[in-house]
């Protein structure tokens, strides 16, 4: 991994590999780098950029007052410029989705294209809710195993998932203390994201028209608690060019690598292409 220093002199750790089209993945909200592990190995002919954002993984800690959507939008865009890179396709799971669209708004030349890993202009209350219930709180689990095994039951939307992926999951996103798991990002996480939702609900939806002009698309995963149906379906009524795949099986949120998914990745990567 690498390092650059933010605007505000934060120390941002990412990671830069292969040739071809920048592809920028930007992580969910508690996640770091690993969240496209898996998806990585299937990404051909790109320039995969990943960083982890301030707060989690090896990144600082900077403090609740920063764990912002718009921080970390141009948190992302100081990587691009560090990098030198003018335009990059931006590839987001959850939270990484949201930043993408701020992008789409505030930074639209730097977009070749947004594909958004269930998530949209409007997020559901229930899936809120199951955020609220984790978010800066540690396992109960004394080891990735015990938490492994409890997946299933806590994850009931989740199918047909591959043998030990819950166990490589939660390796990626748990330390292993000599007192149990911990999370791997600052604690502090909570009170920002809580303070996010204290107020009168955003109209998100100006961001999702802010996309015009880039290829655009969504996954969903069929159980997901989190981006509704309804509201995939407005999406895909304001954007009538939207790639778009549901996925069997799985909840919030999908790996990226089923097979329906790394199709739209694929189409959506090949307008892109088109863009460049």
């Amino acid at each position: 991994m690498a390092e650059f220093r933010a605007g505000d002199g934060a120390r941002l750790v990412f990671s830069d590999e292969g040739e071809g089209l920048p592809v920028l993945c930007l992580a969910g909200l508690t996640r770091t780098m690993a969240d496209f592990d898996f998806v990585a190995p299937h990404l051909e002919g790109v320039r995969l950029i990943r960083m982890d954002y301030r707060g989690r993984g090896g990144s600082d800690w900077t403090g609740a007052d920063t764990y912002t959507v718009p921080r970390e939008a141009r948190d992302a865009v100081e990587l691009l410029d560090h990098l030198g890179v003018d335009r990059a396709a931006v590839l987001g799971t959850s939270r990484g989705g949201l930043i993408g669209l701020v992008l789409a708004a505030t930074a639209h030349d730097r977009l070749l294209g947004l594909c958004l890993n269930d998530v949209g202009p409007e997020i559901a209350q229930d899936g809120l809710q199951r955020i609220f219930d984790y978010v800066g709180r540690s396992p109960r689990d004394a080891t990735h195993e015990a938490l492994a095994a409890r997946m299933p039951g806590l994850m009931p939307g989740f199918a047909d998932v591959p043998e030990g992926r819950w166990l490589a999951d939660v390796q990626r996103h748990y330390d292993a203390k000599p007192d149990g798991l911990r999370i791997n990002y600052d604690p502090a996480l909570r009170q920002a994201f809580l303070a996010a939702f204290d107020g009168p609900p955003v109209d998100l939806w100006p961001l999702w028209q802010a996309t015009v002009g880039l290829p655009v698309a969504l996954i969903r995963g069929t159980n997901s608690d989190l981006l509704s149906p309804a509201t995939m379906a407005r999406m895909q009524a304001m954007r009538p060019d939207l790639i778009a795949a549901e996925i069997p099986g799985r909840a919030h949120i999908p790996w990226l690598d089923e097979a329906p998914a790394l199709d739209v990745i694929g189409r959506w990567l090949a307008a892109c292409r088109d863009l460049a």
